[in-house]
């Protein structure tokens, strides 16, 4: 099969398209023909060599795609149906699995890094970790949405416990997180507030729902919250960025607020002055993912059309390094798609 894999860490030169074996579905597994695939930070972290992997290795976490065969024991997936993939793969049979927080199991991985991912004509997975595509959607769609919109579902819903009102902050409005979290915020009716690094991103994170927009490069997001807010501060931060903006972050947060930080794109050591953090009764929580059963309750609101996909660019799977030039040059607002 045709795949995008890589044989050393590296830059973007190191995507290599290749001819690898098929692989075949063992007992509980499925086999999908994806027919797109799109891209996360995960994958340029996996191909710059932050995970111990095996190689030759096939990045990818998202994917949707069409059953192609099904292992021994699995019965309630046909042949032929279009799914898409919930990303995140737990052991099935531990107490956290088994009560639908498979995102706390210790042997919790993300499809991608320590298996084969999805830049490839298949993939194999778990049974569990496939779900049907909503009715509305196509390929390239359906495979935009998962890791993001779970992160962020997980994040403001689960344990931001997000109510109307609540005035939140969420950085890089046109990732896949952000253009995620900004609609599922607004679905609660939370006062959005939104940085990006350009005017023309803003006005796009104002259709999608953001009331304040913050230009991080024209002014400083910490002086402009204490103004919007008149001193009082924000409930709740999503924070995927890291040694740029944590610690104005926790200083921006009212008294009792919290942070929830997801990832770390502009460094992961962050210094933090704990007297922000005690004598203002602050919370730091870091999350990973979520669970499939929370993807299922976010994939109702895209049946519905109250959330929607947000895609800047589909390319040809043979197109990967350009797509990954795209996300780390950072020009996109919303997912880069790989169609296969």
């Amino acid at each position: 099969m045709k795949a995008i894999a890589i044989t050393e860490f590296g830059g973007r030169d190191k995507l290599k398209l290749m001819d690898l074996p098929q692989p075949k579905p063992k007992a509980g597994e499925v086999l999908i023909q994806l027919k797109a695939a799109s891209l996360n930070h995960l994958d340029i972290w996996v191909r710059k060599g932050l995970f111990k992997i095996p190689f030759p290795h096939i990045l990818g976490a998202d994917g949707a795609g069409i059953i192609a065969d099904v292992g021994e024991g699995v019965i309630h997936l046909k042949v032929g149906e279009k799914v898409l993939i919930s990303p995140g793969i737990g052991c099935g049979i531990c107490q956290e699995c088994a009560s639908g927080r498979e995102n706390f199991c210790k042997l919790y991985h993300i499809l991608g890094v320590q298996q084969d991912g999805t830049y490839a004509e298949y993939v194999v997975l778990p049974a569990q970790n496939v779900l049907p595509i909503p009715h509305n959607l196509d390929f390239e769609e359906a495979a935009s949405i998962p890791l993001v919109f779970l992160t962020a579902w997980h994040a403001l819903v689960t344990r931001g416990g997000i109510k109307p009102g609540m005035k939140v902050l969420i950085h890089a409005a046109g990732s896949g997180v952000g253009i995620a979290a900004i609609q599922i915020a607004k679905l609660f009716n939370a006062i959005v507030f939104t940085t990006a690094g350009s005017d023309e991103k803003l006005e796009r994170a104002k259709n999608l729902g953001a009331d304040v927009l913050i230009n991080y490069k024209k002014e400083d997001f910490q002086e402009r919250l204490k103004i919007e807010t008149q001193g009082e501060g924000i409930d709740l931060i999503l924070d995927h960025v890291g040694f740029d903006t944590v610690m104005k972050g926790l200083k921006s947060l009212k008294k009792g607020g919290k942070l929830i930080t997801l990832g770390a794109t502009s460094g992961s050591e962050v210094p933090i002055e704990l007297r922000f953090v005690y004598g203002k009764n602050l919370s730091i929580e870091g999350i990973y993912m979520g669970s499939k059963g929370e993807l299922i309750e976010v994939l109702k609101f895209f049946s519905d059309g109250k959330l929607k996909p947000v895609i800047h660019a589909v390319l040809p799977l043979e197109e990967a390094q350009e797509a990954h030039r795209i996300l780390e040059d950072r020009e996109a607002f919303g997912k880069v798609v790989l169609k296969i």
